[in-house]
């Protein structure tokens, strides 16, 4: 070989060797480069970043949106307090033809305001927002009901007082009743539930407080004040259970009535059962709305409260009086623990002043007062 071609042959590779050389550096900065990428990508997952970050993200958002927060905590209680509400203000849309549950509702409506505190205890318990939220409905609903009871309405004075009072039929102490009814110095008493065997006692017990007096059935009233014009009223009942009477007073002449309605009953097959209480309700109202004095007041024990539908046309035609100028709840009956007030004292064209509950006799009911004025 010449020294040319020698020459030739090392250039070539000298050539080959540089032209190897420049592929393996750029081999090199290809794979440093690969490499920094997945180093920056690797560090960006170790500080939160990149997929990584979007999958605890979600997570995250997840969590919060199951978490049961203040506004989703105790979700059962709101729907309970809701539905509390809205059986106060819907009441009237119960109907009486299952069971008669629209009246057994009303009769003990006030006690429904004991499930919110109940409810609000709960509500606390679970640190549930939207419970307490909810029970503003019935708070609200309760106390347009019944708030105007927890305020004191009775006013000094009154020119007649009036009283009502079940003796009950079973009473073991006629004679003790009769002394207590007499030394509450009423003006005019009702009395109702009075037997054959008890009439006599309560006469006598009566006479020296009381002058003047009527009995019709099982019905009677008694008063310091002349009486006329005294018939009995058909409560369609078979029997007579009330009565009408004109009490001669300063102001002049005061229709008075007594009655004692229909007893009510639970069955267990049938409910709520009022069909004869509701038919003497009915019969009431058509008297009193055939009343030509324009004075008017109803004593008496109508075995339910101004609040049951069945007193509805009364109701239009009569205040209560203890609604009016009354003291709480004036609950009458039982006397034992008394959870409704089922002995009213309604009245037209005269004005209420106060009224109140007397102590208990040995009847199961409790004498209902009122005092009226012109």
């Amino acid at each position: 070989m010449t020294g040319g071609a020698r020459g030739q042959t090392v250039e070539q590779v000298d050539t080959g060797e540089t032209e190897q050389g420049g592929a393996d550096r750029g081999d090199t900065r290809s794979g440093t480069w690969r490499t920094r990428i997945l180093g920056i990508w690797r560090t960006r997952i170790r500080r939160g970043g990149g997929l990584g970050t979007w999958r605890t993200r979600i997570r995250r958002v997840v969590r919060i949106g199951f978490r049961p927060g203040p506004w989703k905590r105790g979700l059962v209680l709101a729907t309970l307090a809701l539905l509390l509400g809205l059986l106060m203000l819907l009441r009237a849309e119960i109907p009486n033809r299952i069971g008669g549950l629209g009246s057994l509702v009303e009769t003990f409506l006030p006690w429904f305001g004991l499930f919110i505190p109940v409810l609000l205890a709960g509500a606390l318990w679970r640190r549930s927002a939207s419970a307490v939220l909810a029970l503003l409905l019935p708070v609200m609903a309760w106390l347009n009901l019944f708030g105007g009871l927890l305020i004191d309405k009775s006013h000094r004075g009154g020119d007649l007082t009036m009283a009502s009072h079940n003796v009950s039929a079973d009473n073991p102490d006629p004679a003790g009743t009769a002394r207590d009814l007499a030394a509450s110095g009423v003006d005019v008493l009702a009395l109702e539930e009075l037997t054959e065997q008890a009439r006599g006692t309560y006469e006598e017990g009566l006479a020296r407080a009381y002058p003047y007096h009527t009995v019709q059935g099982t019905v009677g009233l008694w008063s310091k004040l002349p009486l006329s014009d005294t018939r009995p009223v058909d409560v369609a009942m078979g029997s007579t259970r009330a009565l009408r009477t004109t009490v001669a007073t300063s102001q002049g002449p005061l229709a008075v009535y007594a009655a004692h309605l229909g007893s009510v009953r639970v069955f267990p097959a049938n409910g709520f059962w009022t069909a004869t209480r509701d038919a003497g309700a009915q019969a009431l109202g058509k008297a009193i709305a055939a009343e030509r004095n324009e004075r008017v007041v109803l004593l008496g024990d109508l075995n339910g409260t101004m609040d049951d539908r069945a007193f509805a046309d009364l109701a239009s035609q009569m205040d209560s009086a203890h609604s009016t100028a009354g003291d709480g709840f004036g609950f009458s009956w039982p006397a034992s623990f008394p959870l409704a007030r089922i002995d009213q004292i309604l009245v037209r064209g005269v004005e209420p002043k106060s009224s109140w509950v007397l102590p208990a006799t040995d009847s199961d009911h409790l004498p209902v007062v009122a005092g009226i004025s012109w």
